[in-house]
């Protein structure tokens, strides 16, 4: 087979078919019967020099994805894979691979860079393949600039590949100063400046020490700096996305340099090729986005202990960054509007300037107005989007009182613009504003409205002749609609909106028929929009609300009906399906939780429910998961009188829970099983053991995506909460799940931010399991089967307070923990509650919390305790 593997890789990229299925099925048999005989082979066509490029290229392709995968267990398995591989042979891979980056043809190099990083971000963390980073720092001193560029181009994919507490300070100094001498204006070479700068960029995190030194600091930001004047268009690029990355990991680092830079963006903002001038404008919205959260966090009271100070960079630069800012929006591209992934100069300058407003507040105000009343009414289109877009762009941050006054006088300005604008850029731009005033300006905690009995109708009747422009403009004034019926959700009895609710209904749905609803996400925005106006419709509306229950059921009928469709039209279909099952939803919530209205509509539940069945029957993940969401709204409104549908509906709940592969729909389903749960109570038992047993699998499983495990746990405690005592039989399983689970969720010493945010929905799942289990059994005779339990979630819980790492929701999760052990346990728990460690200082933290969700459940908690102790 090793002889004739080149053959085979050509054929695998054969035009014909047949010869490239033939060619994979070889390859798969071969990989199977022996790996790493299949590996060696793979590794010796790349380094081998006579083979030709597209063999070489598809060989090391295959081997780099014989190392890593997109799942989570998948990439474990694979890595576990290569670690028990014979020694020699993988002696004898990374030999051909290091050869292979001194080959004169770059795509083998450049592949052979990616497939050392993957094996080093395996084998380096394992303490094993010492020697690699050494010789990498020998090979950056050949004299061969081939050489030279694909060994930075590998020590950048290292860094991507490898966490930075796997390197020593030491090693990590000595890739800095590769890297940066590659870097420098001294290096003739483009492509091994360019593979340089690349690289830094990847190294970065490592470079926590050299940046805390002054000297180091100014000597890698010197090169940087100098980096973005290179001649090469993709140099200057790779530098000015260093500084971005600069600009948020090492933000308060950034003082001495500040003025530099800004000189420096400005100029490539105004006169370089955009992906250049990109970049630029980028730098500063990074460094507003630091800002904005440095001062969310700690507001404007800086005191000597706050992490990082707040160095106002934004407010220093603000005369000359917004004149700078503006002239970009004047950058348009034609055709913009129409494309969904569009992003260019003006788009950019334009989200700068919105952050810049957020980082600021009310200074950006007098600083943009005179651009805005100076462009409105020119005659180039151009002047006139770009002052509406730079109005829109300041509408958040400033306070409401500052915008009141200018508002009041563009909002007819702007109505007017909307029909009567000859330009679509304009018109799209304009309603896009519209959205922003209505977003941020209009709503019960704005003191002055800007919306009146006066101007209410004029503004519908504008939106909703909009809604009949083109797509992109008509998706914009669903936006702006959909904001403006939000502002009046809490109204009271009374909305402005009721006179113009069936209208508006009939508008929103005729727009979902539109032929080119298709287009710029139109037919979504409508439902969306329709959602929202009936989210927020008052009591006033309920008869008008109830009347489109019945135009949606037949929507999705009709989308039922067994027409045959190609694949294409099938995903249109779907995605069809998914948005009325959502509009379902909203229904289902808005009538069935008030009493008037929960009586007519239950005349639809049995219809419903059965096309909700029919949706089942058809293969598109997201629909399933809308009509899942949709079934635990209508079990939610239904109560115990869903149990009737249950016989049908288990079935597609064991479906959804085995889904591993669509991982969000098994999600959803978890989250559906405990609506039933506390819609049916105790009807739920018959089919408790196969969801139990389902449940308790998928926590077993490497393959289920770890953000279902949380969920599935919360799920525990609404079966226990809906069986009570019935749960005994479940708990020699359950518990022990529950007890590893909070032992690893304990132990969270170095964990970055994701990891952390993780661990604590873990825990809060865990906590609410237990809480569940715990109100469960509460006055059953059989409490005292949670007694032996009692210890272990006592000790989860010293352990999750001294970690000092938990967020707001498990905090008021945990003491309601320890408030239902007391109450559930009584004197069994009083004596156990006063041994531990923390329980203290755990109940008088949250008892002083300024949440008053925690301060409520900690003085429920502080009640349960007295009473169990005094017992």
């Amino acid at each position: 087979m090793a002889m004739e593997v080149t053959q085979v890789l050509l054929n695998a990229q054969a035009i014909d078919a047949s010869v490239r299925k033939q060619a994979e099925d070889s390859l798969r048999q071969f990989q199977e019967q022996n790996l790493s005989s299949f590996l060696l082979s793979l590794s010796g066509e790349l380094a081998n020099e006579e083979k030709p490029v597209d063999s070489r290229k598809l060989a090391g392709l295959i081997l780099k994805n014989a190392l890593d995968a997109k799942e989570q267990h998948r990439k474990f398995e694979l890595v576990q894979r290569w670690l028990a591989l014979d020694g020699n042979a993988k002696a004898q891979i990374k030999t051909c691979l290091l050869s292979t980056l001194s080959s004169p043809v770059a795509d083998a190099r450049s592949t052979a860079s990616q497939v050392i990083a993957k094996i080093a971000g395996i084998e380096l963390p394992h303490k094993q393949w010492p020697e690699l980073i050494g010789s990498l720092l020998l090979n950056v001193n050949q004299p061969s600039t081939h050489v030279k560029q694909a060994t930075l181009e590998t020590l950048g994919y290292l860094c991507e590949e490898v966490s930075p507490d796997v390197i020593d300070q030491d090693q990590v100094n000595k890739i800095l100063t590769a890297v940066v001498q590659g870097m420098n204006s001294a290096e003739g070479n483009n492509d091994v400046r360019l593979a340089a700068t690349r690289s830094l960029y990847n190294a970065l995190g490592f470079a926590q020490a050299n940046f805390s030194n002054d000297m180091e600091r100014d000597y890698i930001m010197r090169v940087v700096c100098e980096a973005t004047l290179s001649p090469e268009v993709k140099i200057r690029q790779a530098a000015f996305e260093c500084l971005v990355s600069i600009a948020s990991a090492y933000y308060d680092k950034l003082a001495r340099y500040i003025q530099d830079i800004f000189g420096i963006t400005a100029k490539a903002v105004r006169e370089d090729e955009e992906p250049v001038a990109l970049q630029a404008i980028e730098f500063w919205s990074s460094i507003c986005d630091e800002e904005i959260d440095i001062l969310e966090e700690y507001g404007d009271d800086f005191t000597g202990d706050s992490d990082i100070p707040c160095f106002y960079f934004i407010k220093q630069a603000l005369p000359a960054l917004v004149p700078m800012l503006l002239e970009t929006l004047l950058k348009q591209e034609e055709d913009q509007d129409q494309d969904e992934g569009a992003w260019n100069i003006a788009m950019a300058g334009g989200t700068c300037l919105g952050l810049v407003a957020r980082t600021v507040g009310d200074d950006i105000v007098p600083l943009v107005m005179p651009f805005i009343e100076e462009n409105i009414t020119k005659s180039d289109w151009r002047q006139r989007e770009a002052a509406t877009y730079a109005f829109g762009s300041i509408l958040e941050g400033p306070a409401p009182e500052k915008l009141m006054p200018i508002v009041n006088v563009a909002l007819t300005f702007m109505l007017t613009a909307l029909t009567q604008d000859p330009n679509n850029h304009v018109k799209d731009t304009t309603a896009w504003t519209l959205g922003r005033i209505f977003e941020f300006l209009h709503g019960s905690n704005v003191d002055t409205p800007i919306i009146n009995q006066a101007n209410c109708q004029q503004i519908i009747t504008v939106l909703l002749q909009s809604m009949k422009d083109v797509p992109n403009v008509a998706e914009k004034a669903c936006g702006a609609l959909y904001f403006l019926a939000q502002g009046f959700e809490d109204v009271g009895v009374s909305s402005p909106l009721t006179p113009y609710f069936q209208e508006i209904v009939q508008t929103l749905l005729s727009v979902t028929h539109r032929e080119d609803a298709g287009e710029s996400r139109l037919r979504t925005a409508a439902y969306e929009t329709l959602n929202e106006v009936v989210r927020c419709a008052t009591d006033e509306m309920a008869s008008m609300v109830l009347q489109l229950v019945p135009v949606i059921m037949m929507e999705l009928h009709n989308t039922l009906e067994g027409q045959k469709l190609s694949s294409d039209e099938r995903e249109k279909q779907g995605e069809l399906q998914g948005l009325l099952c959502g509009c379902l939803q909203v229904l289902i919530q808005k009538l069935g939780s008030a009493e008037p209205t929960k009586y007519m509509f239950m005349q639809y539940a049995d219809n419903m429910m059965g096309l909700f069945l029919r949706v089942f029957a058809c293969r598109n993940a997201t629909v399933h998961e809308e009509a899942m969401l949709a079934i635990g709204a209508l079990a939610y409104a239904t109560g115990p009188d869903f149990a009737k549908y249950m016989t049908e509906f288990y079935k597609y709940i064991e479906m959804g829970l085995q889904n591993f592969e669509e991982y969000q729909v098994c999600a959803v389903t978890v989250g559906v099983v405990g609506d039933v749960c506390r819609a049916l109570e105790d009807k739920i038992l018959p089919y408790c053991d196969g969801i139990m047993t389902q449940l308790l699998k998928n926590l077993s499983s490497d393959q289920l995506h770890r953000s279902v495990k949380p969920p599935i746990f919360s799920c525990f405690g609404d079966i226990a909460l809906a069986i009570g005592e019935s749960f005994e039989k479940y708990l020699m399983y359950a518990m022990p799940m529950l007890q590893r689970a909070a032992e690893l969720s304990a132990h969270t010493a170095g964990a970055d931010d994701e990891m952390t945010e993780y661990t604590n929905s873990l825990r809060n799942g865990i906590l609410e399991a237990y809480s569940g289990i715990f109100q469960g059994f509460k006055s059953s005779p059989k409490t005292q089967l949670l007694i032996p339990y009692a210890p272990h979630i006592l000790q989860f819980l010293d352990s999750i307070y001294m970690g000092k790492d938990m967020d707001e929701v498990v905090m008021k999760t945990a003491i309601g923990v320890l408030g239902d052990l007391a109450d559930t346990l009584g004197s069994n728990a009083g004596s156990l509650i006063q041994q531990s460690v923390s329980s203290k200082d755990f109940l008088s933290e949250c008892l002083s919390s300024d949440d008053h969700l925690i301060k409520e459940s900690a003085e429920w908690a502080k009640l349960a305790i007295s009473r169990a102790i005094s017992i």
